[in-house]
């Protein structure tokens, strides 16, 4: 399995990804096409594939957050034919490898949904069996009716990143308002 990576808007990079993107995403919050590609001129995204005989087998979208060294997991999707595979963990180990080779990040972040239901709490432990600590604070986005949770992963060991669900989503939320401002 080969692991790409693009901080650059690529447009047969994105047609690669793209399809399995759409599959995971389509009509659940997926970002449009323009404010990805805003975020690539903005410099404060990267795109990465996993593929295998030239088929994308699963695909992130990461953000970097201003203000902390973390970098947001967006979107992480597998392929539909490729789920229960360990591919979604595979690309989780692959980004984290990714983040220490640059030296520039000493987190990765997640935010999952606080509801209970059985496929959140499957998402969220997904998340804890790839290492992530699960905050208590649960926010709430004036634009979505879902509320959330952050979770993170220390890249560096004793980092002076911030722990705090609340303090998090402080800088998840100027990302997410930096991606969307200028389209």
């Amino acid at each position: 399995m080969e692991f790409k990576t693009t901080s650059e808007w690529d447009e047969l990079f994105w047609a690669n990804a793209a399809g399995v993107y759409q599959l995971a995403f389509e009509g659940k919050g997926a970002k449009p096409k323009r404010v990805i590609q805003n975020m690539f001129r903005k410099d404060i995204c990267c795109l990465h594939i996993c593929i295998e005989e030239n088929q994308v087998l699963a695909m992130a979208l990461t953000g970097k957050l201003s203000g902390i060294q973390g970098l947001l997991i967006d979107y992480l999707a597998v392929h539909p034919d490729c789920l229960n595979q360990g591919i979604g963990k595979n690309m989780v180990g692959r980004i984290k490898d990714w983040c220490k080779n640059t030296g520039s990040f000493e987190r990765l972040l997640i935010e999952v949904e606080a509801d209970q239901s059985p496929e959140n709490l499957a998402r969220k432990h997904f998340w804890q069996k790839s290492g992530f600590v699960l905050t208590e604070y649960i926010h709430h986005y004036i634009w979505v009716p879902e509320k959330y949770q952050a979770m993170y992963l220390e890249l560096v060991p004793d980092t002076n990143q911030p722990k705090d669900g609340k303090e998090l989503f402080k800088h998840i939320s100027n990302f997410h308002k930096d991606s969307y401002q200028g389209v």
